[in-house]
C-alpha cells in the first residue's frame, strides 16, 4: 500500500508519495488546482506505483480542497481529509531534518501512515450541501451585523436620541420606523395621531399615542447635525433596505437549511433552546461523530479546550480557549450555549451555578458550550433524544 500526502494550496498543490516505511518514492509533484492538473495527479501516481492500491492524505485548508477531493472520490479513492493541527506534531518533528519544499505534503502522508488523525471526510452530498448553506447563513448574518452598525453610526450624527426610544433598536417596531422614517425631519412632518397608530400597528397594540410623543419630543429637539441631510436619509434607507433585503433572504435560507436537516435522522434539536438551524450547524460541521473517540476529541476540534501554560513546577489554572480547530463549530456552540442557558434546563443551572462562583457571564457560557458539546457528542453518538440526569 502506498500513501499521497498533498499539500493544499489556493492555486497550485504539491504531492508526495510514500511507501509503508515512510520512504518517499520518486520526486513529489506540483500541479495546479484545476482538472489539468488533477489529471496529472493521477498519470503521476501511475508511473510511480502502477496500480499499487493508494490512499490519499490533505488537509482541510480553507475550501480549497474541496474540488480535489470530489475530484478524487469520483474516482473511486479512498481519502483522508485531516484537520492541520492534527500535523502540527509532526511538523515540529521534521521541520528541522527537511528543509525543501516537500516537507507538508510527506509530513501529511506520514500522518496517515502512523494513524495518528482523525478523518473529517465528507459523509455525502447531503451533508456538503448542508454545511455549505449554513456557512453561507453564518456570512448572511455577519453582513447584516456589520449593516446594522454602519446604520448606527450614520444616526448617532444624524439622530442621536434615537437610540433611546427604543428598548431594540432593531426591534419590529423601531425597525418599521427606520424603513419608513429615516430623519428627525421626517417624523415631525408626520402628524402625532397617524404615528401613534403607526406604532400601534407594528408593536400588536403595545405602543401608542404616548410613544409616539416621545418620539416627536426627541425629533424637534435632537442635537443631529442639519446640514446635508438629504445625503444621509439617502444612505440611510440604501443601508436600511439592504438589511431588510438580507434578512428576507435568511429567512428563506433558514427554510432549505431546515430542508436539509430533517433528511438526517438527528436529535440535537431535543436539547433545550437548540433549534433546527443551529442543530443544523452543529451537526453539519461534526459530520460522522465516529471519527472522534471521545467528547474530549470533539471539545479540542471546536476549539473551546484550554490552552496549558505550564512553567517548571507552575500550572495555570486561568487558561483562555484554545480556540483551534472549526470556527464554525466553536461559533454555533457558544451561540447555542447562549440559548440554553435562558431554558429551564440543566444547563441553565449549570450556568447558574458558575455565575454564583463569579464567573463573569461569558465564561459562564463557556462553561456551558464545553459542558453542551460532551451532550451533543452523547446525543450523535448514541442517536436518541436528550435525556437530562436527573
Amino acid at each position: 500500500m502506498y500513501i499521497v500526502g498533498i499539500d493544499i494550496g489556493k492555486n497550485n498543490h504539491e504531492a508526495t508519495i510514500i511507501d509503508n516505511t515512510g520512504t518517499i518514492i520518486g520526486k513529489s509533484l506540483k500541479f495546479t488546482n484545476s482538472h489539468s492538473g488533477a489529471n496529472k495527479l493521477i498519470t503521476y501516481i501511475s508511473k510511480n506505483i502502477g496500480s499499487s492500491e493508494v490512499i490519499f492524505g490533505l488537509e482541510a485548508t480553507g475550501h480549497y480542497w474541496l474540488s480535489l477531493y470530489s475530484f478524487l472520490l469520483e474516482k473511486g479513492y479512498s481519502i483522508n481529509v485531516i484537520n492541520p493541527i492534527q500535523s502540527d506534531s509532526f511538523r515540529n518533528l521534521y521541520i528541522r531534518q527537511t528543509k525543501n519544499d516537500t516537507v507538508d505534503s510527506f509530513i501529511i502522508a506520514e500522518v496517515i501512515r502512523f494513524g495518528r488523525f482523525t478523518t473529517t471526510q465528507l459523509a455525502n452530498d447531503k451533508l456538503l450541501s448542508l454545511r455549505q448553506l449554513c456557512r453561507y447563513r453564518l456570512s448572511l448574518v455577519d453582513s447584516v451585523s456589520e449593516l446594522k452598525c454602519r446604520i448606527i453610526t450614520v444616526l448617532d450624527q444624524v439622530f442621536p436620541e434615537y437610540e433611546k426610544l427604543f428598548s431594540d433598536t432593531w426591534g419590529i417596531s423601531s425597525k418599521k420606523l427606520l424603513e419608513k422614517y429615516q430623519t428627525p425631519e421626517d417624523i415631525l412632518e408626520i402628524d402625532t395621531s397617524e404615528l401613534a397608530d403607526f406604532l400601534k400597528e407594528h408593536s400588536r397594540g403595545q405602543l401608542g399615542y404616548v410613544k409616539a410623543e416621545k418620539i416627536k419630543d426627541a425629533a424637534q429637539n435632537t442635537f443631529g447635525i442639519k446640514i446635508a441631510q438629504n445625503a444621509f436619509k439617502f444612505q440611510l434607507k440604501q443601508l436600511i433596505d439592504q438589511v431588510l433585503f438580507i434578512e428576507n433572504q435568511i429567512k428563506s435560507l433558514d427554510k432549505e437549511i431546515e430542508f436539509y436537516y430533517n433528511q438526517f435522522d438527528c436529535h440535537l434539536t431535543s436539547i433545550p433552546g437548540i433549534g433546527a438551524v443551529t442543530a443544523a450547524i452543529i451537526l453539519s460541521e461534526i459530520g460522522d461523530v465516529t471519527r472522534f473517540k471521545n467528547a474530549s476529541s470533539l471539545v479540542a476540534y471546536a476549539g473551546i479546550d484550554p490552552t496549558v501554560k505550564q512553567s517548571g513546577q507552575f500550572l495555570s489554572n486561568n487558561n483562555k480557549m484554545s480556540k483551534r480547530g472549526s470556527p464554525y463549530l466553536r461559533r454555533a456552540l457558544f451561540l447555542a450555549a447562549s440559548t440554553c442557558t435562558l431554558h429551564e434546563s440543566p444547563l441553565n443551572d449549570y450556568y447558574n451555578k458558575k455565575r454564583s462562583e463569579g464567573k463573569h457571564h461569558l465564561t459562564a457560557v463557556g462553561a456551558v458550550a464545553h459542558k453542551l458539546t460532551h451532550i451533543v457528542f452523547a446525543i450523535m453518538r448514541d442517536n436518541k433524544d436528550y435525556e437530562p440526569m436527573s
